[in-house]
Order: structure tokens, then C-alpha cells, then sequence
């Protein structure tokens, strides 16, 4: 493209703590409290962006091989979309709410729920999508009213580099700052109090994390990845979901921490299902991946040679793809028939473009399989009927799922997304974005004129009735019995007659009135032969 980049500078260490207690001084003034301030700083930083878009293609370029679309779409677009979504919606977002449940004597404390700032945050970024993964949280951070503290991934030093740039030029820095380095850079960051810590990464950094919070009780939330399912059984679309998965798998090569680990085939249907990836792969990229512009590469050695070592060490079969290139860092899409599920390519998450197929006996086996592997990976992916996808949503647990799709449900911008378990958690995305970095706040306002109406509950209370006058007010009377039946009002009754629902009291109506219309006839029939009298 021809554009400079700046160069990664790591912070020096000594400057981090006062940096970081500069930004609690500003919260403690109230600056960012100001809504209009907020939506303005997300208006500059969303220019800002515009005008620095040929660096972030480039940085991605360098960083990850990104191709243009997927720079654009996953990385520039998103954010920007991120940011118009946030300053549409902030100010209602903002108000204060009414608080529900709380019944008719409460009402004239005014109860209500404030959307407070919790403070002073921390945005860990990721490498795999250095933009997306960094700005996202912090857009939500800076809605809710927080000063920010961005720590980018070293990993991808050309985009950390191009971010800290971008936030220099658009954002008050006595507000919002990026702080740059590796392992002791970040310990001392772990080190600073923080009032809530957002972190997207591997499983072993996020222990690190929650224990360095955990002495000051610091919250956080972890974004994590886990060796998530495909079920594909003998009911799928064959060529459908090999293109679906496909697409999740190769996208920034493989490194997408909510793309399918491996995928769980009938067996019926598998050589099926593998010949419609081997074509995929062909109409993907007709000129080979290397080739292609559009298929990225490993992030740098280390992940290379930990995707090449789960390779060589599969007992499965290769039955496309395989080849690398360790000085490009290029490892092609490989298919692998595997039989094992404690083979290498099960046992660990890939985080590259390795696809596992197994073949299962049905759909029982293969829910297990997937259960045993990982019990709350961050995806499920399930393809067939919708009597299986429903058996597959009911007997598995994961952070979000995609029915006959790849990782769908993760591209939606303004779906909230997080793990569960050991996948992570919190959410964020959306209005879930805004509602993680703020803390609900429930207001209440007793006026003077109730003090005769309240003085029941100041004591003494032993030899008065003070319980009895109380209790008459705030205690709720049960409507079920001791079986856990539920007992039925008569006004209740009148309306279900006696079936506990609306809709299966009006099928016992228009029953009771079809028999007594039958009734009817029957008597009219009876009358008219002159078996009975009329009736009068």
C-alpha cells in the first residue's frame, strides 16, 4: 500500500503507575460522567479510525496476512458499526429506569436504577483480530462512563502501534490511554488497582488475570476460546454445512477462537460430507490458498509450530491439505479423518486451519463425544432436523450456538457474546457492551410526610404489636399448597374454570358447550319422535 507505519514502542514501566492514577483522578472528577462528553469521544474516534483505515489494512496485512474484505468487514466496519450503534442509543440507555416488582406501598419511595460508572478500567486486547478485540470493549468502557486503560497484543505490533496512534489523535488523554508491552509491562498493570478488567485471550493468561485481580476483588470479565463442536448428522445439507463450516474455519486462518475445533459426522454421510470440503476448499481458493489474497497467515512461529506440532502428532488421515511453509508462516486448510477422540487434533485447541472430521454411530454418541471433549466450550455448531438441532441445544452447554451455520451467531455485531464455564465469562456486544462496564444502582427516596406510616419498624419491639401491624402489610400470602399445587382464586377459577390456564380453560368451555349443544339436539331428536314431551 505504500503507507508507514509507526513503530511499536513499548511504555516504559516507570511511567504506568501514575499514568493509571492520572486516570483515576479524572474519574474522580466527573468528567466522563457527562453523556454528551462520551458520545462525542466515540464521534472522534470513529473519524479517526476513517482517517487512519489504509494503516489498519495495512497493519493487519502485517500482522495476520489479512486480505482486504476480511480487514474491512471484521476489523473497520465493525468497530465503526460498533460506534453509530452506541451514540444512537447511549443517551436512552443512559436513564435512569423504573424498578419492577415492587409492589404498591413501595411506589411512593420512587424506586429507580441508575447506570453508574464503575471507574478506572483495563481493555486486554487479543491478536487474532487486533482492532476489533481491542476497540469493542473500550467503545463499551467509554459509554459507560469509564476512564480506559488499552493494553493491545504484543502480538500484533503493527496494529497496537496504529490503535495507540488513532487514540492519541481522537481521545482526551487525560480520560483514555494505551499502554504498550509484553509480560513485564503487563504485571505491572495486574499490579494497579482496577474496578473492573476486561480480558480476550487464551485460557491459561485468563488464570493469571483472575488471580492477580483477585486480592483486591476486581471483577473481570474473560473472553476465552474452548474446543468447540460441529455435529453434522445423516438429515444435514451435505454441501451446506461443509461450505458453512469451511468459511468459520478459514477465516483468518483458523485463528478465531469461536470457529469450530472439530466436527462429529454420521456415518453414513461422512465420506459425503468430506468430498464437500475437498470441493469447498477448490472453489474457495481455485488458485490455492498461498495464492490467495484473501487466506491469512499464523500469527507468527510460536503459533505455527504449535499447529504443526498437533498435526504431526494425529493418528487421523490427511485427506487434504497439509502443506506449510514455516518461513511464510503458511499452513494450508487440512482436512484430517480422525478416530480417536483423544487424538491431538481433539485434545487441544488448534486456533489454526486444521479441520477434524469424525464419523459417530448417531447422534447419542456424538453428543457425548462432544460433552466428554469439552463441557462448556465457547460454540456449538449443529447441523440436521430440527428435532436433532433442538436435541443438540438441550443435551449441550456453550457460550452461544449456530444452528446450520459456522460461528454465525459471533457476527452478529449487536448479539451479546461471552463464554460460560471455562470459555469465559460476561458478555458484551450491543447494549450488552454498555450494560458490562456499568453498575446498576437502586435509588430509593422515603418522604418525611411517611415517618407516622414507618415508625412500626423502629424498635422497641418486644411486648407490641409492631409485628402484627407489618406483617399484615409485607407478607405475601401463598398460592400454592403444601404438594407445590397451585390454589386457584375464585376469580382465578371463573377465568380458567378451574385448569389453572386461559388457554386450557377456554378448550374445557368450548367442550362443556359442545356437549351441552349436543345435549340439546339429542333432546329435540328425542321430543320430536315423540318419545318425550316438549319442553317448555
Amino acid at each position: 500500500m505504500g503507507v508507514q507505519l509507526p513503530p511499536f514502542e513499548s511504555t516504559p514501566i516507570e511511567n504506568i503507575s501514575s499514568t493509571v492514577d492520572g486516570l483515576r483522578q479524572t474519574f474522580w472528577s466527573s468528567k466522563t460522567r457527562d453523556v454528551q462528553f462520551r458520545i462525542k469521544q466515540l464521534r472522534k474516534l470513529y473519524w479517526a479510525i476513517e482517517d487512519n483505515k489504509d494503516l489498519i489494512l495495512e497493519a493487519c496485512k502485517k500482522d495476520l496476512g489479512k486480505g482486504f474484505f476480511e480487514a474491512m468487514i471484521a476489523e473497520v466496519a465493525w468497530v465503526q458499526n460498533d460506534i453509530i450503534f452506541m451514540t444512537d442509543n447511549l443517551e436512552k440507555w443512559c436513564k435512569d429506569e423504573s424498578a419492577p416488582d415492587i409492589g404498591l406501598a413501595n411506589k411512593f419511595m420512587r424506586p429507580k436504577i441508575r447506570k453508574d460508572p464503575l471507574g478506572i478500567v483495563l481493555v486486554v486486547g487479543a491478536f487474532n483480530f487486533p482492532i476489533q478485540l481491542s476497540f469493542g470493549p473500550m467503545i463499551g468502557a467509554i459509554s459507560g462512563g469509564n476512564t480506559v486503560v488499552l493494553k493491545p497484543s504484543e502480538n500484533s505490533p503493527n496494529s497496537a502501534a496504529v490503535m495507540q496512534k488513532i487514540m492519541k489523535e481522537s481521545l482526551d488523554p487525560d480520560c483514555y490511554t494505551c499502554i504498550q508491552g509484553s509480560i513485564p509491562e503487563m504485571k505491572v498493570l495486574l499490579e494497579e488497582k482496577w474496578d473492573k478488567i476486561f480480558f480476550t485471550g487464551s485460557a491459561n493468561v485468563g488464570k493469571i488475570i483472575t488471580k492477580a485481580a483477585a486480592p483486591n476483588l476486581t471483577p473481570v470479565v474473560l473472553e476465552l476460546g474452548g474446543r468447540n463442536p460441529a455435529i453434522v448428522t445423516r438429515k444435514a445439507d451435505m454441501r451446506l454445512a461443509a461450505r458453512r463450516l469451511l468459511w468459520a474455519k478459514t477465516m483468518n486462518a483458523g485463528q478465531v477462537c469461536i470457529s469450530q475445533n472439530y466436527t462429529l459426522v454420521d456415518k453414513e454421510v461422512l465420506d459425503s460430507f468430506v468430498n464437500e470440503l475437498k470441493a469447498g476448499l477448490k472453489e474457495f481458493f481455485p488458485n490455492g490458498p498461498k495464492a490467495s489474497e484473501d487466506y491469512g497467515r499464523m500469527v507468527n512461529l510460536g503459533a505455527f509450530n504449535r499447529v504443526k506440532k498437533m498435526l504431526d502428532g494425529t493418528t487421523g488421515k490427511i485427506v487434504a491439505g497439509g502443506t506449510m511453509d514455516a518461513d511464510d508462516l503458511f499452513i494450508e486448510p487440512t482436512v484430517v479423518v480422525i478416530t480417536d477422540p483423544e487424538d491431538s487434533l481433539m485434545r487441544d485447541e488448534s486456533f489454526g486451519p486444521l479441520l477434524p472430521v469424525m464419523g459417530v454411530d448417531n447422534l447419542d454418541q456424538a453428543i457425548h463425544i462432544a460433552n466428554q471433549t469439552h463441557r462448556t466450550p465457547l460454540g456449538v455448531y449443529a447441523f440436521g432436523s430440527k428435532a436433532e438441532t433442538d436435541k443438540i441445544l438441550a443435551s449441550t452447554t456453550s457460550g452461544g450456538a449456530s444452528i446450520n451455520d459456522g460461528m454465525f451467531h459471533g457476527t452478529v455485531g449487536t448479539l451479546a457474546f461471552g463464554g460460560v464455564g471455562d470459555s469465559g465469562s460476561g458478555s458484551y456486544r450491543g447494549k450488552a457492551s454498555f450494560d458490562c462496564f456499568v453498575h446498576h444502582r437502586s435509588i430509593t427516596h422515603t418522604p418525611s410526610w411517611m415517618e407516622s406510616l414507618l415508625a412500626a419498624r423502629y424498635p422497641p419491639f418486644a411486648g407490641t404489636n409492631k409485628y402484627e401491624k407489618l406483617s399484615g402489610m409485607l407478607l405475601k400470602k401463598p398460592n400454592f399448597d403444601r404438594a407445590g399445587n397451585t390454589k386457584l382464586g375464585w376469580i382465578s377459577w371463573l377465568f380458567t374454570l378451574g385448569t389453572g390456564g386461559l388457554f386450557r380453560g377456554a378448550l374445557r368451555a368450548s367442550l362443556l358447550v359442545g356437549v351441552a349443544v349436543a345435549l340439546r339436539l339429542l333432546m329435540d331428536r328425542r321430543t320430536m319422535n315423540g318419545i318425550l314431551p316438549p319442553v317448555e
